[in-house]
């Protein structure tokens, strides 16, 4: 039996931050105590006071898998995935084709079954006409069912209200939402094309998929909810006043819940001058006001999960003209470290990154037995050494399009060892052994 002693290490789990030894067996942690130096195991690793945290869970990632995997596939994301101590993800349906049947489901998992580096689950996609789909989806079918209520994704444009209606009312899972109102961004991108012409460019942007089109779609998005009693999931918010549409507290008490991506919490407005369409995503960075109400609404327990919209594209698409350049940046490898660096610069606590990235995904989508520290919960654990600098250059990238929009910076930690299902399967930026990610479970109410 696979076995591993894990010895002096400072572990971060559910609201403490306290020094242990842990033991996994098998693909489960078996003990939890700051005495296990005697029992005899196959391997012991001293990990001299680095920190160990339950493995993240990333609840919305684009891997490109079937259609576009000339910019990602299952088998290269998972893979930057787990050297960045992402050890579970939840996988857009925006595909090609769109994961909007079970079929379509069933091929998804059938592509990760011994390709995926990571664990893994997929949404369902839903569209105008797919209701009969979401109405009959099972409980472990998918994670919850993604509606695009902002054209951000083509023919999976959600648009009809009727459709919305009974979409809210219906859905026997989590609704995540992507909220944009389309109508706005039209009149926006039209007034600005008129008014630039030629020299129309990403710092345009945050105005034509502005905080109004953000509002809108959001507000409606919570009233629908709010009507049918229906378990709500924003997406990547990125404006201030969005944030008064959710309440603060723990995600338990809360039937409509918020996402924040790392990109969001990282750039401003400011950095379109130097990152240029790297940094266009969907909705757009938009203002420093905006960025920093984020961070405190994550610290408020406004915010409950943070993510990172994980969508690689290459550079070559990237560098088209701005209307022309795909939205979305590779982002999966790098989460905690960013997280980790605004721990460095006093902006969250370990506790909250833990609470966020990890324990929050495995409550809001009742994924079994993982998210958590805890004794009998599969072993799915990051060791990072919050003293070892790490440099994000294209050389240690492991994102299949090759470039980062972090690329040249240097981040005061640096993940060290990711442990999936009782494995160790990446250490210090190498990938060992196979692709051994397992299905994801839920246990929904």
């Amino acid at each position: 039996m696979n076995e591993i002693l894990l010895l002096n290490g400072i572990l971060v789990n559910e609201g403490r931050v306290f020094e242990s030894d842990l033991l996994i067996r098998g693909d489960r942690i078996e003990r939890i105590d700051p005495d296990l130096s005697h029992i005899p195991v196959n391997k012991v690793i001293d990990l001299n006071g680095s920190y160990v945290l339950p493995g993240l869970i990333d609840d919305q990632v684009h891997l490109r898998e079937p259609g576009m995997t000339h910019k990602g596939t299952i088998l290269s994301e998972s893979q930057a995935a787990i050297c960045g101590g992402v050890t579970s993800f939840l996988e857009m349906p925006n595909t090609s084709p769109p994961t909007i049947t079970l079929k379509a489901i069933e091929d998804k998992k059938n592509r990760a079954n011994g390709n995926s580096f990571a664990n893994y689950g997929f949404y369902l996609g839903a569209t105008n006409d797919n209701l009969e789909d979401i109405k009959n989806i099972s409980k472990n079918d998918a994670c919850g069912i993604k509606v695009f209520m902002g054209a951000s994704t083509g023919n999976m444009l959600v648009d009809d209200h009727e459709a919305l209606e009974n979409i809210f009312r219906y859905s026997p899972l989590i609704i995540a939402t992507h909220c944009e109102d389309s109508p706005t961004i039209w009149k926006n991108e039209k007034i600005f094309k008129e008014r630039y012409t030629s020299n129309l460019s990403i710092e345009h942007h945050p105005s034509i998929r502005s905080e109004e089109a953000c509002f809108k779609s959001s507000s409606l998005a919570v009233g629908l909810a709010k009507k049918y009693d229906s378990r709500l999931h924003v997406l990547h918010l990125s404006t201030k006043k969005e944030l008064g549409l959710f309440s603060k507290g723990d995600l338990i008490d809360k039937k409509i819940t918020a996402e924040a991506c790392v990109h969001h919490l990282w750039f401003d407005e400011s950095d379109y001058a130097s990152l240029g369409n790297k940094i266009k995503c969907n909705p757009s960075i938009k203002s420093i006001i905006d960025k920093k109400a984020l961070i405190n609404a994550v610290n408020e327990d406004i915010i409950d999960i943070i993510a990172t919209d994980h969508a690689p594209h290459t550079l070559e698409e990237k560098k088209q003209p701005y209307l022309l350049a795909p939205s979305g940046l590779p982002l999966v490898q790098h989460s905690l470290l960013m997280l980790l660096q605004y721990y460095h610069q006093g902006l969250f606590s370990l506790e909250k990154i833990v609470s966020k990235a990890c324990h929050n995904p495995a409550r809001l989508f009742s994924i079994k037995e993982r998210g958590f520290l805890r004794e009998g919960f599969y072993a799915d654990i990051v060791v990072a050494d919050l003293s070892k600098k790490h440099d994000i250059s294209k050389e240690n990238l492991r994102y299949k399009c090759g470039w980062s929009p972090l690329e040249g910076l240097s981040m005061s930690s640096s993940v060290i060892m990711t442990v999936l299902n009782g494995k160790i399967v990446s250490q210090n930026g190498k990938i060992l052994g196979t692709a051994e990610g397992r299905e994801l479970e839920f246990n929904y109410d």
